[in-house]
């Protein structure tokens, strides 16, 4: 089942005995409904999930954080680079390589940006890109997510191989509408968990589960136990 946005919740029709397709089908259903959002409503959402966001103590200490550029409907978190960099926090945007791999490249203010093979905006110059394990902290797009922090995103897995290797975990923050949130995810063995999902009514701490170590290192949220 998946919110529908006023409190009730939807069915999805799906085989049960086939977690792909029922991912098939949330990943549609939330990607047509994200994408319908007015214009008005996405503006008032990103900036109550910026002032929510400045508050967590996660966020205050970090001084590396990584952000997204918004596409196909996601919720707009723009405004929290402004927010950084005005506390002298540095601030990186995801660059996509060959094979599936990911890294992450500095954001300035004068920075330049060109668009990438699915056109979404990337650093682009010669400064050197890092790992995620040098990252405090990751807000990361959601397509969907569960009260376990599991997330659905839009189907390529370049946040899960990126994540998939580090030693050192920075703090997961997934970043949506509240709409977006399901009952259930059919978590795949690859799927990294995220520790907190945050939407425009605030941060939501997950529970614990999965076997996933959490919380992490660098961040004093704690996961729920309800």
């Amino acid at each position: 089942m998946v919110c529908n946005g006023t409190g009730g919740r939807r069915h999805l029709i799906y085989s049960p005995h086939d977690p792909n397709a029922l991912r098939s089908a949330l990943r549609r259903e939330m990607r047509v409904r994200r994408r319908a959002v007015p214009p008005f409503r996405r503006r008032l959402a990103a900036r109550a999930l910026a002032r929510h966001m400045v508050t967590l103590p996660a966020w205050r200490r970090a001084s590396s954080v990584a952000l997204y550029w918004p596409a196909d409907g996601e919720i707009d978190i723009r405004e929290l680079a402004m927010h950084a960099w005005s506390r002298g926090k540095r601030v990186y945007l995801p660059v996509v390589g060959h094979g599936g791999s990911m890294r992450f490249a500095p954001w300035t203010r004068a920075g330049r940006l060109c668009p990438n093979r699915y056109g979404i905006p990337e650093p682009v110059g010669g400064r050197p890109r890092i790992d995620v394990k040098s990252l405090d902290l990751v807000v990361m797009p959601l397509v969907a997510f569960d009260a376990r922090g599991t997330r659905l995103g839009m189907g390529g897995g370049y946040y899960d191989r990126a994540l998939a290797q580090r030693r050192r975990r920075p703090l997961l923050i997934g970043a949506s509408y509240s709409f977006q949130e399901s009952s259930v995810i059919p978590a795949q063995p690859w799927d990294i968990p995220v520790d907190l999902i945050i939407t425009e009514r605030g941060p939501r701490p997950v529970r614990c589960g999965r076997g996933a170590a959490r919380p992490s290192a660098t961040g004093a949220e704690q996961c729920s136990t309800g």
